[in-house]
C-alpha cells in the first residue's frame, strides 16, 4: 500500500492489465487504472443460445482509493480533450480541463464517474472511505484473500465466516451459501466472474435463505449473469459495493427475490440489464420460493448508469403474496435506458406502499434508442439525428413476456416525491391498469420536476387508460 496522511492507493498484482486511455495521479500519487469491458451501445437479445459479441463493447476504466481528506485528481486523457463533464452533476464538481488533462477536487468519499467527450469509455472513480474492522488474515472463520491473484472458483461460505478481499487483490470466483446465517464478504479488492459461462453458476454473489448478511466495500466485476442475488433472505445489508464491467446478456446488478428487512446504501452499478430490482420468482437455485414476500428494503445514496432495462424496479415477475414497503431514497441516476422508476406487476403480486424521494434522473447524455437484435448479423442503427428520452416512470399491471403467473396483481399507495430530471425534452410517465379489479390507484407525485419546471398536469407527459384512479399531482 501508498499511504499519504489519510489516502490510501492499493498497489495492484502485475496480471491486471491496465487501461491505457488514462493516467491518473491522486494527491500527485499515481493511481492504477483497471479496466472493464462495458456496453458500447443499447442492442440487446432475448438469450439466444451464445454470449453477446465482443464487438457491442468497448472498455471503461476505474479507479479505487480510500481517503479521509480531499483529494486532488489529475486524469491525463490518451484521446484529445474537448470536453469534460463529472456526474453525478449533484457532486457539483467542476472539472478543468488543461490540454488533454481533466482535474478535478474529490471532498468526499463517493463514486463519480468522468466523461471525455462524451459517455463512451468512461472513468470511473470509486473513493472509499478508509477501511476499518480488517479482520486478521489468521483469524478463525475468516477466509483472507491478500494483494494478488486468486483463483478459488465457487466459494461457499457457512455460518459465522467472513470472506476478506483486501484492495490489491484479484479474485476469480463466485461466493455462494445456502441457509447460512452472519454471514460477512468486505474488503477493498475484486472479485471477477469472467472465468464462468452462462450456466456455470448463478451470479457473482448468491445467498440462498439466508440472515444476517453483510456485503460492503468490493469492486464486483464481469458477471456471467446476474450479479448479486439474494433469494428468500432476511437481513442483507450491502454498502459501498461498486458493480463493473456488466457487458453480458442479461447482467442485472442486485436482485432481491422473495426476501425482506434489507437495504442497500453507497453503491455504484453500472449494468446492461436492469440495475436494482425487487422479484418474486417461483424458485431459483433449486430453491422454491412459495410466494413469500418482498418487503421492508431500503435503497439510499446509490448511483446508476444503466446501459439496457431499468434504473430502479420492481418485477417483472411478481410472484409474491405481495410486495410492499419498498423505499428509495436520495439516489443519483446518471444514464438509464429504458425506465428510471419502474415497477411492472406482471404476476399476482400486490404492490403498494412505496416510496420514491428525492432521485435525481440525468437524461441530457448522448445515449441513442435500444433495439432488440432480430438476428445475429443485424447491426445497430439508430435514426440519425434522433435524441432518445426514455420514460421517466412507469406503474403498469399486466400480463406480458416475463409473466409466470396466471393471476394478476394491482398497485397502489406509491409516492413519487421531489424527482428532479434533466432531460432533452419532457420523458413521459406510463400508468396502466390491467382491469378494474386489478387497477392502479393511489398514486401520488410532489414536485416532480423536468428541467427545472414542476409538473401538476397529468396532461403534460402522461400517459394513462381507463383503469388508472386516484392520481395526485403537486408541487
Amino acid at each position: 500500500m501508498k499511504e499519504l496522511t489519510k489516502l490510501v492507493i492499493p498497489s495492484w498484482p502485475a496480471e491486471e492489465e491496465p487501461n491505457d486511455d488514462y493516467t491518473v495521479l491522486l494527491n500527485g500519487q499515481p493511481a492504477f487504472v483497471h479496466r472493464a469491458r462495458v456496453s458500447a451501445f443499447p442492442l440487446n437479445q432475448v438469450w439466444p443460445g451464445y454470449q453477446r459479441p465482443l464487438e457491442q463493447t468497448e472498455i471503461a476504466g476505474f479507479v479505487s482509493w480510500d481517503m479521509a481528506q480531499p483529494v486532488e485528481c489529475r486524469i491525463t486523457c490518451r484521446q484529445q480533450v474537448r470536453e469534460a463533464r463529472v456526474r453525478p452533476s449533484a457532486a457539483g464538481i467542476q472539472p478543468v480541463v488543461e490540454g488533454n488533462t481533466v482535474i478535478l477536487q474529490v471532498s468526499c468519499p463517493g463514486q463519480y464517474t468522468v466523461e471525455v467527450n462524451g459517455t463512451h469509455k468512461a472513468l470511473h472513480l470509486f473513493a472509499n472511505p478508509l477501511a476499518t474492522d480488517i479482520p486478521a488474515e489468521s483469524a478463525p472463520g475468516v477466509r483472507y484473500f491478500g494483494p494478488g491473484v486468486h483463483c478459488p472458483g465457487i466459494i461457499r461460505m457457512q455460518s459465522n465466516e467472513t470472506v476478506y478481499i483486501a484492495g490489491g487483490a484479484v479474485v476469480y470466483g463466485v461466493i455462494t451459501a445456502d441457509h447460512a446465517e452472519n454471514i460477512t464478504i468486505c474488503g477493498r479488492g475484486i472479485l471477477d466472474g469472467s472465468k464462468f459461462d452462462r450456466s456455470e453458476v448463478h451470479g457473482l454473489i448468491n445467498p440462498l435463505g439466508c440472515r444476517n448478511v453483510v456485503i460492503d466495500g468490493i469492486i464486483l466485476r464481469d458477471p456471467n449473469v446476474w450479479t448479486v442475488v439474494p433469494v428468500l433472505c432476511q437481513q442483507v445489508h450491502i454498502r459501498n459495493i461498486k458493480l463493473i464491467g456488466l457487458w453480458r446478456y442479461n447482467a442485472d446488478g442486485i436482485d432481491f427475490v422473495n426476501s425482506q428487512h434489507c437495504s442497500v446504501e453507497d453503491c455504484f452499478i453500472r449494468s446492461f440489464d436492469d440495475s436494482i430490482v425487487f422479484k418474486g420468482l417461483h424458485g431459483w437455485g433449486g430453491l422454491q420460493c412459495n410466494l413469500e414476500p418482498v418487503a421492508d428494503i431500503q435503497v439510499r445514496h446509490c448511483v446508476i448508469w444503466n446501459d439496457w432495462g431499468r434504473a430502479l424496479e420492481i418485477g417483472a415477475e411478481t410472484i409474491a403474496t405481495e410486495i410492499k414497503d419498498l423505499h428509495f431514497e436520495d439516489c443519483d441516476i446518471i444514464h438509464t435506458v429504458h425506465v428510471a422508476l419502474d415497477i411492472q406487476n406482471t404476476d399476482r403480486g400486490h404492490c403498494h406502499h412505496m416510496v420514491f424521494r428525492n432521485i435525481r434522473i440525468e437524461l441530457d447524455d448522448d445515449f441513442t434508442q435500444p433495439m432488440m437484435q432480430e438476428y445475429p448479423e443485424q447491426a445497430y442503427a439508430p435514426a440519425a439525428g434522433y435524441r432518445w428520452i426514455p420514460p421517466i416512470i412507469e406503474v403498469l399491471v399486466f400480463k406480458g413476456f416475463w409473466s409466470k403467473d396466471a393471476i394478476r396483481g394491482k398497485a397502489d399507495h406509491i409516492l413519487f416525491q421531489d424527482i428532479s430530471v434533466k432531460a432533452w425534452g419532457v420523458p413521459e410517465t406510463h400508468l396502466r391498469g390491467f382491469d378494474e379489479e386489478h387497477a392502479v390507484r393511489d398514486i401520488e407525485f410532489k414536485n416532480l420536476t423536468i428541467n427545472g419546471q414542476s409538473m401538476t398536469d397529468p396532461e403534460a407527459g402522461f400517459k394513462m387508460n381507463e383503469y388508472v384512479h386516484g392520481i395526485t399531482l403537486t408541487r
